[in-house]
């Protein structure tokens, strides 16, 4: 997989389609590691920059997976973790280890596997590595994310500050690709198009879906539109999701619905970030199913729940792009 691979496959409905693998020589190998920029260059158009100069494995995708699903004190504490020495810092081997036990969590399974060096009938072969990264290749190769991490010799060591800003651009670099699809050039997206990228990766009826939107175009008085800042505090939220229920849970009983006032709150707490006014009004008017100013808690968590995992939380269709979804929204599935 490509980087571009990487962020159709997170914001397109159908990503372009790959004919064939293709095969890399050595030569191009070392070629895609001089493209990868170090990590002090790195920016919020990174994957944009590098398109398909570059290479991600398996365990990477769904290690990429987690940093746009997951607040970064989880990977905090796994930084400290490993950080035995107390020096804020991790090495190359123990990020892979780290980078691993993320990718298992979504995955299910572990081990390492290697091809065999001979055929049955005993006649030598080549020998290919086989980490079930999906990289079937005669010798270790290092990925664009390594070369970024380590730099080209692998000896750099990452500080975790260092890879916060690698995952805060990597949020920014794909919300930045949905925000931009339906501002087509403008500073806002309207108050229907918030609600349409909300709603773009759940698994509504079509009935269902449009209900939402009709309640919202209903109770919308104020059309000022959603900005890109606002669109990405309240997807920092979504990835304190879990946070934020159990917040709730303390704070009501009974899964009670919560008034706009209580949501703002545990919004802020949850993660010291305050939503604007008119976004938390935006929101209520889509999941205020009575219109008496409160939110419906349950319907509210569950679709964002959806939302938060693009559509991986489900089973897909048995074809084509479907097929290949269907396998890592069952791994997500069960790690959840």
């Amino acid at each position: 997989m490509t980087p571009q691979d990487f962020l159709e496959s997170v914001v397109e409905q159908e990503p372009r389609p790959r004919l064939k693998r293709r095969i890399l020589t050595t030569k191009e190998i070392e070629q895609l590691r001089d493209y990868t920029p170090s990590l002090k260059k790195g920016s919020p158009q990174l994957f944009r920059n590098l398109r398909d100069k570059g290479i991600i494995s398996y365990t990477e995708y769904l290690f990429l997976l987690s940093i746009l699903t997951k607040p970064a004190s989880g990977f905090r504490i796994a930084f400290n973790m490993f950080d035995t020495d107390g020096n804020q810092r991790v090495d190359k081997n123990e990020f892979l280890v780290m980078e691993k036990i993320f990718s298992f969590a979504w995955k299910g399974k572990r081990g390492i596997s290697e091809g065999s060096a001979e055929a049955a009938d005993g006649r030598p072969q080549d020998t290919y590595v086989n980490d079930e990264q999906g990289l079937q290749r005669r010798h270790n190769v290092d990925t664009m994310l390594q070369v970024h991490f380590f730099g080209k010799k692998g000896t750099n060591d990452l500080r975790f500050e260092g890879f916060k800003l690698f995952m805060e651009n990597l949020q920014t670099e794909v919300l930045e690709l949905e925000f931009q699809e339906f501002a087509k050039g403008h500073e806002t997206i309207s108050e229907v198009d918030f609600a349409k990228i909300l709603l773009r990766y759940t698994y509504l009826d079509t009935d269902e879906y449009d209900m939402y939107l009709d309640r919202l175009l209903d109770r919308v008085k104020d059309e000022r539109g959603i900005t890109f800042e606002e669109f990405k505090t309240f997807c920092q939220f979504l990835n304190n999701l879990e946070d934020f229920t159990i917040a709730m849970r303390m704070y009501t009983l009974a899964d009670h619905p919560i008034s706009k006032d209580e949501f703002h709150r545990a919004v802020k707490i949850c993660t010291g970030i305050s939503q604007s006014n008119h976004l938390v009004n935006t929101v209520f008017a889509i999941f205020d199913a009575d219109g008496d100013g409160l939110l419906s808690y349950k319907e509210f968590i569950a679709i964002m729940k959806d939302r938060l995992h693009r559509g991986f939380k489900s089973y897909a269709k048995n074809e084509g792009w479907e097929a290949f979804k269907t396998c890592v929204k069952q791994e997500m599935k069960n790690a959840v």
